[in-house]
């Protein structure tokens, strides 16, 4: 039934579908791995706005998708910033299979 709903839905709305049926996870709080990597890119960018890391292998660790917002990427390229939060996690990526990284600069507010 919800396939159907997709289907007929406009393309927006699709992207939206595909994104919140890839996103649904228990709610609960952290794992220990999103903890620990959290709170590494905390220290590492202390003026970010807003750091989110999720556990997309299932909660074994595996892979992680990080979502940071920083004013430390203005004026950096997207490579650059990807760079400089792979640098920050240096240690981590070793025991991980994959990593998805999603940087933005914040937006000004008026």
């Amino acid at each position: 039934m919800a396939a159907a709903l997709v289907d007929r839905a406009p393309a927006c709305r699709r992207e939206i579908f595909f994104f919140l049926r890839n996103t649904v996870r228990r709610f609960a709080s952290q794992t220990d791995g999103e903890a620990r990597v959290a709170q590494i890119l905390k220290e590492k960018f202390p003026q970010a706005a807003a750091i989110k890391v999720v556990d997309i292998s299932g909660g074994c660790g595996a892979m992680y998708e990080i979502h940071i917002e920083s004013e430390e990427f203005k004026e950096k390229r997207t490579v650059q910033q990807h760079q400089m939060v792979n640098q920050a996690l240096n240690e981590e990526i070793k025991a991980m299979h994959g990593l998805r990284i999603f940087t933005s600069v914040p937006k000004c507010r008026d």
